[in-house]
């Protein structure tokens, strides 16, 4: 047996390991309880410092230690004179770089990279893109490092057109890039930004915000970019939610898209093209020539933001129909105004924004670009017949028809989306969703172009509401046969609504049904309404006369008539 070498045990190996360990974490508890020993007593010196080191070295997620760290070094600040703090901030950043070799997404060593780049008297910013470049060629979608790359390009003047062509490099490398995607659509709008259109705005254009929108020519040329990323990996998403973000729709501009005024309730309705908050923004109502004091009020309570508003004028302003009045809005954080006329004779009136298709839902198209997309539609269904069950490209091929023409493609896009629900079942709600929110838009394209008051979308299998904003004027809505479990809050921006029909669906929730002025009739038959409650919003609606809960389970409770009618006694026709 001489001569052999005497192997340990698995148990005596794991017994020496754990006394190694036992070791070292008393070394640690020691260090740790020594730095806040310092911390309390308020001592900053460098022996705080060198343990506070000792302890990062091996975990650098410690963010308390970072704090003290931090605290140390800021009086030495004040101690010390700009060359001996250049050279501790320099040991400091070589500090840092083996913490993150520790770990290269510790939070604490990033920010406080970020922290004393930003004090290092004299830093050397080339050395830190480097370290960027060094990191991010490790890991391309280390998110700490991005940030970082961010700040050192700011605070180093690095020129857009440098960073653009570093996307380049990393996309050229890797498609699957994400995060140098998104760099991408940050950097492009501030290099090729969409020209500002000062007659759109009122504005000169020194006055205008920057645009956040990239010029057509550029954009023409993004579309061959990501459509070579595609092509080559058909399956990764990054370049597919680029390309969706290539698609985005120009916001449209901010302006009063709609006033109403009703002589009955002496009311005034303002419509804005974004959610604002009226009774901080300066809007200003002027009736024949003189100023009102109104307190404007937004559709619910909880919307402190809102792209509708209310107000009350004071009694027998406008009540007499013998008399004509000239009314103006003026929005005086924006340099607009909406004018609308009260004839004689009429109790009502009107006037709104005659917005397009375009720019309600879709940005406005030029010739080459309509041209373009229409090739990247014949180039994303020639890759939609190679690939039939690819997610990304069904749904894109789904925007790029909702960029050309949305009516034209409608049945193309419903026969998309049932597609998308087979091959991606998980995201089945959302694919929905997103379906009902463009058949929406569709229904209010076609109520524009009749220039109807009345809006129906019955049996379309909708699972959810959106664009409410662009139905004030609405006097009678029909959403039977859905699939909607809820009227939202939202729904109260329907000012104007006289008859609601719901019938067939899943609703539970009427909250949306709040102080609508003109309500008289609610057919809810064959829901999912169960208890007194949840007709409580009815209570506000004061004409609400009709009232049809029949086929809901609130209907098979002892004695609900008689309920019914005291919450609501303005109800005349109650079918049960």
């Amino acid at each position: 047996m001489h001569g052999r070498v005497k192997v340990k045990t698995t148990a005596q190996q794991e017994e020496e390991k754990k006394k190694e360990r036992e070791k070292k974490l008393k070394i640690y508890v020691a260090a740790r309880d020594a730095c806040f020993a310092k911390r309390k007593e308020g001592i900053k010196d460098e022996e705080a410092l060198e343990l506070t080191q000792q302890l990062l070295s091996s975990n650098p997620d410690f963010a308390t230690l970072w704090n003290q760290r931090r605290e140390i070094l800021m009086h030495l600040e004040t101690i010390k004179d700009e060359d001996e703090m250049q050279k501790i901030y320099e040991s400091e950043l070589h500090f840092l770089e083996s913490c993150l070799k520790v770990n290269p997404k510790s939070y604490g060593s990033w920010f406080h990279r970020g922290w004393v780049s930003a004090r290092l008297p004299r830093p050397n910013w080339v050395r830190e893109l480097s370290l960027c470049d060094r990191c991010l060629s490790l890991d391309d979608r280390n998110f700490h490092c991005w940030d970082y790359r961010r700040m050192v390009v700011k605070m180093s003047g690095v020129p857009v057109e440098k960073e653009l062509e570093f996307t380049d490099r990393l996309i050229g490398s890797n498609f699957s890039n994400y995060s140098s995607w998104h760099y991408r659509s940050t950097l492009l709008p501030l290099l090729h930004p969409e020209s500002p259109d000062p007659k759109s705005s009122g504005d000169p254009p020194s006055s205008q915000a920057h645009s956040h929108r990239v010029c057509e020519e550029q954009l023409l040329k993004e579309y061959e970019l990501v459509q070579n990323a595609f092509f080559t990996d058909p399956n990764d998403q990054s370049a597919w939610f680029y390309y969706r973000w290539l698609l985005g729709r120009a916001d449209r501009e901010e302006m009063i898209s709609c006033v109403y005024v009703s002589r009955d309730e002496e009311r005034v309705v303002v419509g804005f093209s974004r959610p604002v908050n009226a009774q901080s923004s300066g809007l200003l109502l002027v009736l024949d020539g003189q100023p009102l004091r109104v307190d404007w009020r937004s559709v619910h309570p909880r919307f402190k933001h809102s792209p509708v508003w209310i107000c009350h004028l004071p009694p027998g302003t406008i009540s007499d129909i013998t008399n004509e009045h000239n009314l103006t809005v003026h929005w005086s954080e924006r340099p607009t105004q909406r004018d609308c006329a009260l004839y004689t004779g009429r109790t009502e009136s009107w006037c709104r924004d005659s917005a397009t298709d375009q720019e309600l839902f879709r940005s406005e198209l030029s010739v080459e670009k309509t041209s373009v997309l229409q090739s990247e539609l014949q180039s994303c269904n020639q890759l939609q017949e190679l690939e039939p069950l690819n997610k990304w490209c069904l749904l894109t091929i789904i925007l790029l028809m909702r960029a050309l023409d949305p009516l034209r493609y409608e049945k193309e896009t419903l026969a998309h989306f049932e597609t998308l629900k087979e091959v991606d079942p998980m995201r089945s709600a959302y694919y929905s969703d997103l379906c009902s929110k463009f058949m929406i838009e569709n229904t209010i394209l076609k109520m524009e172009y009749a220039e109807v008051r009345v809006f129906s979308i019955s049996d379309k299998n909708l699972t959810t509401l959106c664009h409410l904003d662009q139905l004030v004027l609405v006097t009678h809505i029909n959403l039977s046969s859905n699939q909607l479990h809820r009227l939202p809050l939202q729904f109260a921006m329907l000012q104007c609504l006289e008859v609601l029909e719901a019938d067939s669906n899943l609703i539970e929730n009427l909250e949306g049904l709040y102080h609508l002025p003109n309500l008289e009739e609610v057919l809810l038959r064959n829901n999912k309404i169960s208890t007194l409650t949840d007709l409580q919003p009815l209570a506000s609606c004061p004409k609400l006369k009709h009232l049809d809960l029949r086929g809901n389970p609130v209907t098979l409770s002892d004695g609900i008539e008689a309920e019914i009618k005291a919450l609501l006694p303005s109800v005349t026709k109650l079918l049960l």
